[in-house]
């Protein structure tokens, strides 16, 4: 999983990027540049700690997200919002903002005199909407040339089948009708067969996103909405949540109880991307290695085993298979295999989010 964060200027994206990946970037403007910052991080989860206290491997491997702190989009941005002008986001940035699977946009909702907002003042929801009309804007403009290269295709006639040439216009037919009604196309409902028309597209209002609002220490969040499907807003504490991240973890507990902190933004974030992208992870298990897997939701057994290894998945048998619960409750595999409780599955297997997987293969 990959995620982008984006903000306008001076809404602290970067402290959100250190708070998320305990790092230490400056936090200081890019002057417009097109930099990009990376971290990967491990997935907190606790199921994959206690199944290491269960099975005391060499190896534990956590499932993993990495955050990218995408600078240059501020820089590039209309002052208003509304698209006039219609220049789009340039080729370098888009090629940056396409490889994400979501964004995390930080929204900035914390006053402070000797940083000044841009716009004049602190008002979240028109920086909100003043992000989504840029994001909106680019992808007008793709969509607006696919459909012209569409009607070139059709009018020469000899390239790719009719009907698939029709259905693709339709899509971006629907697409075009959408963005100039200002809705992002993460609300419009997509079938599978036109998911994979759109495969490599990297269209950015078709992204999930994750709206981020950053508050100053001790600041109550505004009462917003954002009514999108793929969509979430939450809000975070950025400059407190960025110190407590980089604090040792003793140190940190005692300064979260101080600050009535239950739990690190990181985590919260990450367990909401997850809920966005529709991801769920799986468990491996044994003493050589415990390993936490991600996988879409509704993954089959076979698609899980190629994760793991293409191996095992060309030379699948069957999938051992236990639910989290049940294993932890009888204290291992082989008690759930004499239990009745590990099951053998098929490749149309759909997984559950948290069961633990073993293959069976034969290459």
């Amino acid at each position: 999983m990959r995620l982008g964060i984006i903000s306008l200027p001076q809404s602290g994206k970067t402290i959100i990027f250190n708070a998320l990946t305990r790092g230490d970037q400056p936090v200081t403007m890019s002057g417009g540049r097109i930099e990009v910052h990376t971290a990967v991080v491990d997935v907190p989860d606790a199921r994959l700690d206690r199944l290491v206290q269960l099975f005391h491997p060499q190896k534990t491997t956590h499932a993993k997200v990495t955050y990218a702190d995408i600078a240059g989009l501020e820089g590039r941005l209309g002052g208003n919002g509304n698209g006039n002008g219609r220049s789009g986001v340039s080729g370098q940035l888009l090629n940056q903002l396409a490889q994400m699977d979501g964004f995390v946009h930080v929204v900035r909702c914390f006053e402070n005199q000797s940083v000044p907002h841009p716009a004049g003042g602190v008002n979240p929801q028109r920086d909100i909407a003043t992000m989504d009309a840029e994001l909106a804007l680019n992808d007008l403009i793709s969509v607006e040339r696919k459909l012209e290269r569409l009607e070139e295709e059709k009018k020469k006639g000899n390239g790719r089948e009719k009907s698939l040439v029709q259905r693709e216009t339709a899509l971006f037919e629907r697409f075009h009708k959408a963005l100039m009604e200002n809705i992002p196309l993460r609300d419009l409902d997509i079938d599978p067969d036109e998911a994979k028309m759109l495969s490599g597209f990297g269209l950015l209002t078709l992204k999930p996103a994750l709206v981020l609002l950053n508050l100053g220490d001790g600041q109550a969040p505004p009462p917003l909405e954002y009514p999108h499907q793929h969509s979430a807003l939450m809000s975070l504490q950025g400059r407190l949540e960025m110190d407590l991240a980089q604090l040792p973890p003793d140190e940190a507990e005692l300064f979260m109880h101080e600050y009535n902190v239950e739990e690190l933004g990181l985590s919260v974030v990450i367990r909401q991307s997850y809920d966005l992208l529709g991801l769920q992870s799986f468990f491996t298990v044994g003493e050589d290695e415990v390993r936490a897997w991600t996988v879409r939701r509704g993954a089959t057994a076979w698609e899980a085993a190629g994760e793991i290894h293409t191996d095992l998945q060309k030379g699948f048998i069957r999938a051992e298979v236990v639910e989290y619960d049940t294993l932890v409750a009888l204290g291992g595999l082989s008690e759930s295999r004499s239990n009745g409780r590990l099951r053998l599955e098929g490749k149309d297997y759909r997984l559950n989010d948290g069961e633990i997987m073993h293959v069976r293969f034969n290459v």
